[in-house]
């Protein structure tokens, strides 16, 4: 949704090979990715998946135990003082004092981020029917994602950090935290990287997807390309070939996943190409295959990279 042009500048995340430890479990497998300027970058997983640890490792809380992560040009966990300034961040737990009111907490976070704009701040909360002087423990757990979020935006960031955004909320309070950050992403164009498994909300939103499963990062790309290089294949088979032969001579298009029923074969792949698939039908020695096989969804996607056993 990002509108902003990115092309010949500098990357606002950059993440090469990074591992996290902790002790001897691996939470990141050497991951790579970037998010350019003005992108809006999805980063999918089930829980326990590492998305957590990645934004942390990103944000200076927690030293890699390899790789190399540079936000905003700079190194986070040596220069987290002079660089955390320019990003907002919701993170996935609350971590506002309850018993203060709001406008207290704001004064303060005022202090530290020099851009604050209290009149949009103050803006935000009327249009959600929060006073600043409540007290952000009496608040819905909705309503305090909200004000989070609205004290993320407060300073203009050049870079928005969403950790799971809409987790525990239900589904008035989800839509309202991405209404506001499409709003937002519309006023002025700021670059976002957002962890959730909550697909729906960020089908329309993201300009580019990764999968992260057990710690590595199995696809990343633009979600225009997924919904053209990711399909469903619905096969049905004849009585002379097996399952395994129809998975071989579909290697060209990088089979991700398949279900049997009966006659009937499901293939999810993730390099489609038309001509190839056409060229490729009557080598599979099946009965009946689509001429035009459906897109996957961003929820079907994930399933088939991120659905196995945790």
């Amino acid at each position: 949704m990002s509108k902003v042009s990115s092309q010949g500048r500098e990357p606002v995340v950059l993440v090469e090979d990074l591992v996290v430890r902790y002790g001897r479990r691996v939470a990141v497998d050497r991951v790579s990715l970037r998010v350019r300027p003005g992108e809006v970058y999805a980063l999918l997983g089930r829980n326990g998946a590492g998305k957590s640890s990645l934004v942390r490792a990103l944000l200076g809380l927690r030293r890699p135990a390899a790789g190399r992560v540079r936000l905003l040009g700079g190194d986070p966990w040596r220069r987290r003082a002079a660089l955390l300034p320019r990003v907002g961040v919701l993170a996935e737990s609350d971590d506002a004092p309850l018993d203060l009111p709001i406008a207290d907490t704001a004064r303060f976070l005022a202090r530290v981020h020099p851009g604050w704009d209290a009149a949009a701040f103050a803006a935000r909360l009327r249009g959600w029917g929060i006073h600043p002087r409540r007290l952000l423990g009496r608040l819905s757990r909705g309503q305090r994602r909200l004000v989070h979020l609205a004290m993320a935006l407060a300073h203009a960031p050049a870079l928005l950090v969403l950790d799971d955004p809409t987790l525990g909320l239900d589904a008035v309070a989800r839509r309202a935290v991405f209404d506001e950050v499409v709003a937002a992403l519309a006023e002025s164009g700021t670059t976002v990287l957002l962890t959730t498994h909550d697909l729906a909300g960020i089908e329309g939103l993201a300009d580019r997807v990764g999968f992260l499963d057990r710690g590595r990062l199995v696809l990343d790309a633009e979600r225009e390309a997924l919904r053209a290089r990711c399909r469903r294949l619905d096969l049905r088979l004849s009585g002379g070939v097996a399952p395994e032969e129809v998975l071989a001579r579909l290697a060209p298009l990088e089979p991700l996943g398949h279900a049997r029923l009966g006659s009937r074969m499901e293939v999810t792949v993730r390099n489609f190409e038309a001509n190839r698939w056409r060229a490729l039908v009557p080598t599979l020695g099946v009965a009946e295959a689509p001429a035009d096989p459906a897109a996957l969804s961003l929820e079907e996607l994930f399933l088939a990279l991120c659905g196995g056993e945790a």
